[in-house]
């Protein structure tokens, strides 16, 4: 009788891959090389939108090219081919190769950069972490644009740590110039330490989320050094969006979508922390089996292979079962931008050219303008604001776009949902500072003849949503 055979585990591997390479899978080891496209609607073949799907709203979820899935996907087939082989040795191997490639985009050492599946768990996973103090004197810092989820989470820390720390907002009421959002920074910082505070954690962002505007980051992160706080970048529209050297900015903490702007399959986030803060974060979310409690016994032992990084890589390598095949596609998502795209300083130069010409299209069409200071540096990324042709009021008035006060968030939603149901596209709408705002993305594959065709949907909508019975109509 013969004997069971022993082949080697990378050997198994190669049998795996050549398998699925046959099947007509992608190959796992052969280097693919990508043509340039053109900018524009040439580069709709390769994302996988309904053709009669306008994609305007590419800030809120992403979109990943064919290309960049189907790599993910070898993966996903080479871990069911034999998932104990590929999630115990072959995925922290790849895992390590990817971080290297973020690492690299960003200029940060290796060692201070993991994954999570977004920005918010970023923010969370930082905040649960600070180990506040008991006299009830920390604050955390905000701006009043902090993206919905992490202000939720600034309160929520704040409640399950019985309010040892407290939140304190700063207001901005735009358009402002850059000098005067750092103003606005300082005097909140005086003003909690005035108040006897500490001003312990400050949360701002690259690019706000709505309204999209690009915030003075590097400006608010030098004043945290300055007055001992320790800064939090929530960098959800960052990497591959606008330029970023994390080695010159030099932030306690920093987090970045990957699978919005740079094109990584959704959900994936860039977490940074400096070697100097990484005894901070104690814990990933959930706590797994990087874990290290103080406890003498050292916890229950792990059953994975013994980990070769530090302990804060270990922490975030394995957290949980649950496919993060989409963490290893970030090298080929950024060699495809180098070679379809031509780059990243190319995409950049596109897509917020683009962002910034289209408003002013849509704002032309529909009489109204874009949200810009005198400077244009609120503007100095992918995303745009324009000012819709609607007015609110106690009472609506016939014969104008005018809106019930009372009906506004009603009146948002269903303007939304018209869009989608009759014109194939979604339009980020908001009411903010007493009047509603469309915010619309720049990308590679639109053209400004996109921002003229949503004008005028836009005009419609706004025409319509004026009229009496609007709330009340099917449509």
């Amino acid at each position: 009788m013969i004997g069971p055979i022993k082949i080697p585990i990378l050997h198994f591997l190669k049998i795996t891959i050549l398998l699925y390479t046959k099947m007509g899978e992608v190959s796992l080891t052969e280097e693919v090389k990508y043509e340039r496209t053109p900018f524009g609607k040439d580069m709709l073949k390769h994302f996988a939108f309904d053709p009669a799907w306008k994609n305007l709203n590419h800030g809120s979820f992403g979109a990943a090219p064919r290309a960049i899935r189907n790599k993910q996907r070898a993966y996903q087939d080479e871990c069911d081919a034999r998932p104990d082989l590929f999630i115990r040795y072959r995925y922290p191997k790849l895992l390590d190769e990817s971080r290297a490639a973020m690492a690299k985009l960003l200029n940060a050492p290796i060692e201070t950069v993991v994954y999570v599946s977004n920005a918010t768990m970023g923010v969370n996973t930082i905040l649960r972490n600070i180990p506040w103090h008991d006299d009830g004197r920390d604050e955390i810092l905000y701006f009043n644009t902090i993206y919905g989820a992490c202000g939720k989470t600034v309160e929520c820390v704040a409640e399950i740590n019985r309010y040892a720390v407290q939140p304190r907002e700063m207001h901005v009421t735009y358009p402002l110039s850059d000098a005067d959002v750092v103003k606005v920074f300082k005097d909140s910082i005086r003003a909690s330490r005035a108040a006897r505070k500490f001003p312990r954690v400050a949360i701002f962002d690259t690019v706000s989320s709505l309204p999209g505007l690009r915030v003075p980051f590097e400006q608010l992160t030098q004043i945290c050094k300055e007055e001992g706080i320790l800064s939090l970048i929530d960098g959800a529209h960052g990497v591959g969006h606008i330029p970023l050297d994390l080695s010159a900015v030099d932030p306690d903490f920093f987090v970045s979508n990957a699978h919005k702007w740079l094109f990584v399959p959704r959900g994936c986030a860039v977490l940074f922390v400096p070697v100097r803060n990484q005894g901070l974060i104690r814990s990933s979310l959930p706590t797994s089996h990087g874990f290290q409690p103080k406890t003498s016994g050292g916890g229950t032992p792990s059953s994975l292979p013994p980990a070769k990084n530090s302990k804060f890589v270990n922490n975030f390598e394995f957290v949980g079962t649950i496919d993060n095949t989409n963490y290893l596609v970030a090298p080929e998502a950024i060699k495809w931008r180098d070679e379809v795209c031509g780059g990243e300083k190319a995409i950049m130069e596109y897509t917020s050219n683009l962002a910034r010409e289209g408003g002013k299209a849509v704002a032309k069409l529909l009489g109204t303008k874009i949200l810009d200071n005198d400077e244009h540096t609120l503007t100095a990324c992918n995303l745009v604001n324009v000012l819709l042709p609607l007015e609110v009021s106690e009472s609506a008035i016939p014969g104008t776009n005018t809106v019930k006060s009372a009906d506004k968030y009603e009146v948002t939603l269903k303007l939304q949902k018209i869009l989608i149901e009759e014109h194939n596209t979604f339009i980020a709408i908001f009411f903010f500072q007493g009047q509603w705002w469309a915010r619309l993305s720049g990308q590679v594959y639109l053209d400004i003849t996109d921002f003229e065709w949503v004008a005028g949907k836009l005009k419609d909508v706004c025409e319509r949503a004026g009229k009496q019975g609007f709330l009340e109509s099917k449509n």
